[in-house]
């Protein structure tokens, strides 16, 4: 079913909407699927004459029902204010949206499986249960809580369990991490100039790899700067590792999958981050500290720990993939010892040099006739004895 604007603006207060939470890290649970749960709450609003909302709104509900796909691994903190108030910030925002709904009494209740599937923690049972203190309808298809002392000991209980089960999960992370990091294995996305195989597979990837190398050898010979870098790697056809299209707000409340593979051009910054990655020493980053890897280095230490050394200082730029040419770019300097940088102006080249401060000549800015004049008379000056000219002769020879 897809997203539909609002169709039905009658009340609503007599009827329910169900709630399907998909957590995003336990695939492999019956439970876990939303078409198993949207239905089992039908089949309960069947054989209990209840009537789900004919409500539809855009990125948030179907025809009263509510699919979010959402983690239990991240929990939100909860923060105090100055005047003593606390805040717990809810992450899931369809969650969220339909606490709203329910509050303003717009609806009657809602339908969820089971309590785990609408809380993950102590702070989302606590939201619950105060949603049923005023009035609020909340049905569970696999469990009926009594209006009882022993009916919210039950609740409670499975309270509790929902939020271990939301701590185990984060404990089996957590641990498959730490396991997979001690074996030297990469628990995350590899820099350009590798293919991402799974965590103990990131082979060289032979497109982008050898330009990636290129960029640590031009880099060390001190002539190149990171900007000219970045488009020398650009006129090579070398782009960011595919990634997927951020999904906007709206694509994520509609439950849109990313799909799009999109590969970004590189700037200074990418070509910085490649550079001071020890990943392309056989390295990995993990829990702020450097550990080895199993992967194939890229470069040698010696020559990483080079650049380290030049990316902390100003490294001159002497190379340019995009200058214009000028005939006397380079040749030109001032007394002073600086050159003179070549510009276009109305279709006449000039050269201008920035001076010393100390400096005390007039000729800060030329025309390119001014330099030609220069470069005649100096070649006029130009003067060979007859022996010299037959040794020139001689060796051309």
């Amino acid at each position: 079913m897809t997203a539909k604007k609002q169709n039905n603006p009658t009340n609503h207060s007599n009827e329910y909407l169900i709630y399907a939470r998909k957590s995003t890290d336990d695939a492999d649970n019956q439970k876990n699927s939303i078409d198993y749960q949207t239905g089992e709450c039908l089949r309960y609003v069947k054989n209990n004459n209840l009537v789900i909302a004919d409500y539809s709104v855009a990125s948030f509900c179907d025809a009263g029902v509510i699919k979010e796909k959402h983690t239990a691994y991240k929990t939100a903190d909860v923060v105090v204010n100055k005047d003593g108030s606390f805040v717990y910030r809810i992450e899931r925002p369809k969650f969220k949206q339909l606490i709203d709904v329910l509050m303003s009494k717009q609806f009657k209740g809602v339908i969820c499986l089971c309590w785990d599937r609408v809380s993950r923690n102590d702070q989302d049972g606590i939201i619950i249960k105060n949603l049923i203190k005023n009035g609020v309808d909340i049905r569970f298809v696999q469990t009926k809580y009594e209006q009882t002392s022993s009916g919210e000991l039950h609740m409670d209980i499975d309270g509790m369990f929902a939020a271990h089960y939301s701590r185990v999960i984060s404990e089996k992370i957590r641990g498959a991490y730490s396991k997979l990091r001690a074996e030297g294995k990469c628990t995350y996305k590899a820099p350009i100039g590798y293919l991402n195989l799974g965590s103990d597979n990131k082979p060289l990837d032979e497109t982008r790899a050898p330009i990636v190398r290129q960029i640590f050898e031009l880099y060390a010979t001190g002539g190149w700067g990171l900007r000219q870098l970045a488009k020398w790697a650009n006129e090579q056809g070398l782009t960011s590792t595919p990634i997927h299209k951020k999904r906007t707000s709206v694509e994520i409340l509609a439950g849109k999958e990313q799909e799009t593979m999109v590969c970004q051009p590189l700037n200074e910054k990418s070509i910085e981050k490649i550079l001071k990655n020890p990943f392309y020493i056989g390295k990995l980053k993990a829990d702020g500290k450097i550990i080895n890897g199993i992967h194939q280095p890229l470069i040698d230490t010696s020559l990483f720990n080079k650049l380290q050394a030049t990316l902390k200082t100003r490294n001159v730029k002497i190379y340019y993939v995009d200058k214009e040419f000028f005939t006397y770019r380079g040749f030109v300097r001032c007394t002073c010892g600086r050159a003179y940088s070549p510009y276009e102006q109305k279709g006449n080249n000039y050269y201008k040099c920035n001076c010393l401060p100390t400096c005390d000549s007039t000729d800060r800015n030329l025309t390119e006739e001014t330099i030609e004049s220069a470069v005649i008379n100096a070649m006029d000056k130009i003067h060979f004895s007859d022996e010299e000219l037959s040794e020139i002769e001689k060796r051309a020879k």
